[in-house]
């Protein structure tokens, strides 16, 4: 524990971040959860165990791929299922043939990002949503749909369209009713226009200081295509504490393992989402696994683990196999994007906690 928490202080001193909060778990218990630095560097506020980020890209496993499992346990939506069998507009497109499937483990053949938001940010929320839709009919891909893994934002808008195509309702009232209402996550949320005015209570860790909305960014989302939107996209907008992401992780991976029935997630669904799905790339649906030998997940975790990253400096791991948790929330953008020291902290970090989890020393449950 002394060695995992002179890592923490070492990197807010040395630039990494500055601040962050650490959770770690072992077989559903927190063995250690601390917050390290500031959340605004001016004016100086402390980091809190319960600060509510900007979870960026956690968006896509944590609110987008979680929908899905859900509409797929109910049967709503098949894994093989195209685009133009879901939505029309894609019918006579180039994309009609795009799989869900392939959506959800960045092998769509769409590009990496766009910078749609140029186009859209004097449109107020619903209006943008319509045009972004126009556009993303309009995207052609740029790789063979299955040929090659390419992270994509791009993807994820398209999913967040077959969500709500499917269920009804906006991505953002879907997830919160079918998961975190029944979970009890009051710390896991989109900060849009529809659900975030009862959240303006929390205190938030500052993002970035944005050069367009000529401000630094605290519970306003980050990305700028999400925030065009109304801050609710399937590839960034949420936000949530390190309990709330833990609370969320924990459930999947005992639902996972069949240590426990749930009400939300079918096991089989479960299941099928954490298995990585080509041999192309490293992606199950909507979660990552472990590249190898240089993944942000370090040396330790096994290849049956499961995780993400956030451009804002957010990430989680789960070690199926271990049962081990690691949630790193930090504000590395605060108040620049310049500096990306976490990439070459974040393995380091997630030995040094493998390697004192593994053996029990240095580490007792807290709350």
């Amino acid at each position: 524990m002394k060695a995992v928490r002179e890592l923490m202080n070492a990197a807010v001193g040395d630039g990494v971040f500055p601040g962050g909060v650490l959770l770690v778990a072992r077989d559903s218990r927190i063995v250690f959860w601390e917050a390290f630095g500031l959340a605004r560097l001016s004016p100086k506020r402390v980091m809190k165990k319960d600060t509510v980020f900007d979870l960026a890209s956690l968006t896509k496993p944590l609110a987008s791929a979680v929908s899905l499992i859900v509409l797929f346990g109910r049967g709503k939506v098949a894994l093989d299922q195209t685009l133009g069998e879901t939505i029309s507009d894609f019918s006579e497109t180039d994309k009609r043939d795009v799989t869900i499937r392939q959506l959800a483990s960045h092998t769509s053949g769409l590009p990496d990002y766009r910078p749609y938001y140029k186009a859209l940010r004097h449109l107020a929320p619903g209006e943008a949503t319509a045009q972004l839709r126009i556009l993303l009919t309009a995207e052609p891909l740029v790789d063979p749909p299955g040929a090659v893994a390419v992270y994509s934002d791009v993807g994820f808008m398209i999913l967040q369209w077959v969500i709500e195509t499917v269920s009804q309702t906006t991505l953002d009232r879907f997830v919160q009713a079918a998961v975190y209402d029944h979970l009890g996550l009051d710390r896991l949320f989109f900060n849009g226009a529809a659900l975030g005015v009862a959240k303006r209570h929390c205190s938030y860790a500052a993002t970035e200081a944005c050069p367009w909305r000529k401000k630094i960014l605290e519970g306003e989302v980050h990305d700028d295509n999400a925030y065009v939107l109304g801050g609710v996209a399937g590839h960034a907008g949420l936000f949530g504490s390190a309990e709330a992401v833990f609370r969320l992780l924990d459930h999947l991976g005992m639902v996972h393992a069949g240590r426990i029935t749930s009400n939300v997630f079918a096991r089989k669904a479960v299941q099928t989402f954490f298995r990585r799905q080509s041999e192309v790339g490293t992606w199950a649906l909507g979660f990552d696994t472990p590249s190898r030998p240089d993944s942000s997940s370090g040396r330790y975790f096994s290849d049956h683990s499961v995780g993400h990253l956030g451009f804002t400096g957010t990430s989680f791991w789960m070690d199926l196999d271990a049962g081990v948790i690691v949630i790193l929330l930090t504000n590395r953008v605060h108040p620049s994007r310049a500096v990306d020291k976490i990439k070459a902290f974040r393995p380091v970090l997630h030995d040094a906690v493998m390697e004192r989890v593994a053996t029990g020393h240095g580490f007792r449950e807290t709350r």
